[in-house]
């Protein structure tokens, strides 16, 4: 080879590193969606999970495979609960489980009355704290799973009795309405809606009104909130718009310990596979379980 062609060859060399040690650099400085801490928080603390509208237990398989994939829970059991609100659960909790997961699965998966939500979820809580007697648990809804949570903390806010809700992750929520018209107006997404710094809509729904109860009732600084939004490229998830999962920061006010939202981008964040998301898996485990 001439010296040239050498000289050429070493040009390009320092220039391909060069532009890989940039790269690298620009890669460590960029925000994390994750902090990954070292160590998961092994307890005896349960994990309810609420699928979304016309599914099934089914839509929790990949975030609860990911969680035992990662060494967070051996333990998985199912409660399916029936049009009735009765409760059946299939599988066991040992004595010695950590970090047990509860895949809740309703038959009665369209139902439009969210009140109804609220009284499946207590007595799936219910059904569960009667035979292993937990103290505190956490929770993780997609889409109208999250009202489940929200209208079991209506329901149960005073209730002493009742589990501590000590976390939860809500993905993909419409809690200022749905933009559907053959939905009840009670829970349709007012048109033109905006919210203020405190995440406060300019035209509230009646569900929406009844959720707001929370920001003045519900017992402080003892649940930690994330809010898991997608965004498509066009400030919705193709199904629910950002502003009405971001509602959620007026709901709780200042009565949750943390409050966390954390954006999903690109066609991966659509609403129907939000929750088949990788990533947010590993923010979903971070939060739950990692110290």
């Amino acid at each position: 080879m001439s010296y040239k062609l050498r000289q050429q060859a070493f040009v390009v060399s320092t220039v391909v590193i060069f532009v890989l040690l940039i790269i690298l650099m620009v890669a460590n400085l960029l925000p994390k969606d994750i902090k990954r801490n070292n160590q998961v928080d092994y307890n005896n603390i349960p994990t309810f999970f609420f699928h979304g509208g016309g599914s099934n237990y089914h839509a929790e398989d990949q975030m609860v495979s990911a969680a035992q994939k990662d060494g967070v829970t051996s333990t998985v059991i199912i409660a399916f609960v029936s049009k009735t609100g009765k409760v059946r659960l299939s599988g066991n909790i040992p004595e010695n489980a950590k970090n047990p997961i509860i895949k809740v699965n309703y038959a009665d998966n369209r139902e439009l009355n969210y009140n109804k939500h609220g009284y499946y979820a207590t007595n799936v809580v219910k059904k569960v704290t009667s035979i292993y007697h937990f103290k505190k648990m956490n929770m993780v809804g997609h889409s109208v799973g999250n009202i489940s949570i929200i209208y079991y903390m209506l329901q149960n806010e005073h209730k002493r009795n009742m589990p501590i809700l000590q976390k939860s992750v809500n993905i993909a929520g419409h809690f200022a309405g749905l933009k559907f018209n053959h939905i009840p107006k009670s829970i349709q997404e007012p048109a033109n809606l905006s919210l203020n710094k405190d995440g406060k809509p300019n035209k509230m729904n009646e569900s929406f009104q009844q959720m707001a109860r929370i920001r003045t009732d519900y017992p402080a600084k003892q649940l930690a909130i994330l809010n898991i939004i997608g965004d498509i490229g066009n400030k919705a998830d193709g199904t629910v718009s950002n502003n009405s999962s971001l509602s959620l920061k007026y709901i709780i006010g200042n009565r949750a310990k943390t409050y966390r939202v954390q954006k999903i981008v690109g066609k991966n964040a659509r609403h129907s596979i939000l929750h088949e998301n990788k990533r947010v898996d590993q923010i979903l485990i971070d939060f739950l379980w990692y110290k």
